[in-house]
This record gives structure tokens, sequence and C-alpha cells, in this order.
């Protein structure tokens, strides 16, 4: 995603139940109208609920319950997991990740709700720092929904749809986000969670990428996976798909996918079959719960995540301002080393990563640059099977004026000295045969990259 870097990573307080952008297939549920991860303006002198509920430290585990002796009593009822009062707690009206990360630290998922149910609220600083200008509307507004509600139910729906879940204290809770900086209260998850091992690199970049950039992000994620290294990314399209669609081709380290709705809502709607064969070949992750639609704010919560699993950050293309120097900046707060791949000054989607060039990122030419990043050696690997036929020899010369950046038919003509009879039909035959891409009036060279990243 793309968008402003900054404001992105703080949610607005207008964000709390906000309708969520208009996308295809993104379909009502429990996850709608959740609000923004952090809160804003809110000291620790604030008091929420009754006396009882003040000196709440216990279930710093994740599940289990709370010290408190008055609504904290919800582990004894036992007839539900924890993971399936963390389904419930996250979707109420308004609990985005931090408010869902602080009350269950303080009380565990089985306490919290309780917690909720009866009306108390929370006195602990570190829980009503996170529930901003209006914390006692906030606990009200969830005790309302929580009356109506049913954990059993919810639970049902998640168990039916296929889906795990797993909390902090959960077995198939990811071990790369145990300890994290900032790490997701609940994760649901379509797949096999324990393919989350062993080297993982994520490769991002924006959806308005060059067919250059998109080769090559096939390319790596191809060849990491034939590597032995598990690709992670954020399913978008343009870099994050054709990252997973080179990953998947190469049939090699499992995938790994992090979106920010929930998974049976897909988004864009029109990579449906990438999710269905990332979930079957590798995992694909989510915090957020079922039903819940796409909404601005959750693309760079997403992306913590991302940053959260990866040993390395490489980004392939990225605008000035585009969303995944969102994950660069995660990766910059875990310690995690960013790559860039260097691209054309005159190609606006490689704005963003010649920058990070610029501030001393280390580029990514090949492969075999992040392996030695990753620590791991650089071994020898023939040159994918290039099954396009050989351009005709009048043709060559188009081809070389075309070059790795996007050019105008009217750059073109200059470049070639050939008149637009002769020109277009070259063009034409170019496009057929796989080696040039034509977007939206320009024309870009194309990778080998065997047809995958189309």
């Amino acid at each position: 995603m793309t968008g402003d870097r900054a404001p992105l990573l703080r949610p607005p307080p207008a964000a709390v139940g906000g309708g969520p952008p208009e996308a295809a297939g993104a379909g009502p549920g429990a996850g709608v109208g959740v609000g923004p991860s952090r809160a804003v303006g809110v000291g620790p002198r604030v008091a929420v609920g009754s006396p009882a509920a003040a000196g709440v430290d216990g279930g710093a585990d994740g599940c289990g319950a709370g010290s408190d002796g008055g609504a904290v009593h919800a582990a004894a009822e036992g007839a539900l997991p924890p993971e399936a009062y963390a389904v419930a707690l996250a979707g109420l009206p308004g609990m985005g990740p931090a408010r869902l990360t602080a009350i269950v630290a303080a009380d565990g998922p089985a306490g919290a709700w309780s917690r909720i149910v009866a009306g108390q609220g929370w006195r602990a600083p570190e829980v009503v720092r996170t529930f901003g200008v209006e914390p006692a509307a906030l606990v009200r507004r969830w005790h309302r929904a929580a009356v109506r509600a049913d954990p059993a139910q919810e639970w049902r729906r998640v168990v039916e749809a296929g889906l795990g879940v797993a909390v902090a204290c959960s077995p198939a809770f990811p071990p790369a986000l145990v300890g994290d900086v900032e790490p997701p209260a609940v994760i649901f998850h379509r797949g096999t969670p324990g393919v989350i091992s062993g080297p993982r690199v994520a490769v991002v970049g924006t959806r308005r990428c060059s067919a250059t950039g998109l080769g090559m992000a096939t390319e790596l994620g191809r060849d990491l996976a034939a590597a032995g290294v598990a690709v992670v990314s954020g399913l978008a399209a343009g870099i994050d798909g054709a990252a997973h669609r080179g990953a998947l081709a190469a049939d090699g380290a499992p995938p790994i996918g992090v979106v920010a709705t929930g998974l049976d809502v897909v988004y864009p709607p029109g990579q449906t079959d990438l999710w269905r064969a990332v979930a079957t070949a590798g995992v694909l992750l989510s915090e957020a719960p079922l039903g819940t639609r796409p909404e601005r704010w959750r693309f760079p919560a997403r992306n913590r995540i991302i940053a959260a699993l990866a040993d390395v950050v490489v980004v392939v293309e990225s605008h000035r301002r585009g969303g995944s120097l969102h994950t660069v900046d995660e990766a910059d707060r875990r310690g995690r080393d960013v790559l860039a791949v260097p691209g054309s000054v005159r190609n606006p989607a490689a704005t963003g990563t010649n920058e990070l060039l610029a501030e001393g990122r280390a580029p990514v030419c090949s492969v075999d640059d992040v392996l030695v990043a990753l620590g791991l050696a650089a071994t020898p690997r023939s040159g994918p099977a290039d099954g396009r036929v050989p351009p005709h020899h009048a043709d060559q010369l188009v081809l070389e004026a075309v070059g790795w950046q996007p050019s105008t038919l009217d750059q073109l003509l200059l470049r070639t000295g050939v008149d637009l009879a002769g020109l277009a039909p070259a063009l034409d035959r170019l496009c057929e045969a796989g080696w040039v891409a034509r977007r939206g009036g320009w024309y870009e060279r194309v990778a080998a990259t065997d047809g995958i990243w189309a």
C-alpha cells in the first residue's frame, strides 16, 4: 500500500468505528468497525470503572486470569480455551491491536472478557493509556457489545471457517513474534504455522510497479525459496504478489503471507488464487478477526508483523512516500537489515528505493546479495530457462531501444530512427512474444521469469 509514511503509523482518533474504504468482495462481519491500534492524549492519571478494577497485574502470559478477585474470574469457567475469548475480544468495536495487547497482558483473554461483561474497567496506566480520549465511553461501548455476544458462537465460526487461532501461550504462536517490541495479542492463521522457521526474508514494494520491478520481485522470490529461504510478504498487488508467485513457482521454502483484513476477506479481490496457494503451500496470517474489511490504518499495522517475522527486508520498488517504507521503519525498530534494489532515476517507482540506497542501505542486484546479508553462502545456480521465441533480427534493435526503464512511443521513435509504420508492428510482436510489456502507454523490457510474474 502507498500513502503518507509517518501519519499512517499512528491512526487518528477519528478512525474509531470509522467506515472502511470501498473494496469489492469485502463483506461485513465481526471485525467491521474495529478502531485504531493506538491511543492519543491519555495520561496515566485517568481512572476507569469501579474500585475493584484497580491493581490488575495478572495474566501477563496472555492466557491466565489476572490477580483481581472481582471481575477477573473467567478462567474458572473452563468452558472455552483462551483463544476463544481472544477471538471475542478482537471483534469488539474499537478494539485495535494495542488495546487488545494491553488488556490481555493485564488479565488474560478470559479475565479481560469477564471484566468487560461485568462493566468494569481498568486503572492500570499501561492499559488506560491505550484507550483514547474517552476511556470510560470506550469501556461502556465494549460492555454493550459483549453482553450481546457469545464467545462460543464466535469460536464456532472460526473453527468452521477452517482457521487456527493463537495467543502468546499457544503452541502455534510464531516464536519470531514472542518478545517483539509490539507483538499481536492474537494471530489467526490458515495453513501450517510451523513453517515459520529457518531464514526468512520480507520482499516488499509498491503495487504501482514497473515491469522490471515485477520481474525482479519474482526472481528474488523464486531464487530465495529455491535456496531454502522463506519469503514473507503482504500479498498486495504488484511487488508483494510477484514475490510470492516466484516463491510458489520454486516449490522450495514455504511462503509466509501476512494480510490486513480478516482471512475471509480477500483484498485486493483479485488475489484470491494467490491467497489460497500461499495458505496451501505455507501459511497465511492476520491479527484481524473474521469479517474485518480493509481499513487504511490496518496496513501499516500489518507491516510491523512482516518486519518482525523477517530476518532481512528487501524493498524492490517504492515511491517516495510508499507504504513499503513503513515496513522499513518497523524493520529499523527491530534492528533488521534493510536492502534495496537500485532503479532508474527516471522511474518514479524507484524513487523511494534509490533514496534508501542514498541513506546507506545495501543494494540488491541478485539473490546472492540477500543470501550474504543472511550469512548464507551464495551458491552457483544456472539461469532460468527462457522459453520465449528469440526476437527477429529486425526487432532486436527495437528491443534494445526499449531498455530496462519505461519508455514512451515518442522516445522509441527518436532512439530507433524507425518510422511509426515500422515501430508499432515491431512493438506488437515483442509484446506478444513476452519480450516487452505495454502498460498505460509505456513500454518496458521484460526479464526472463518463466512467465510467472504476470
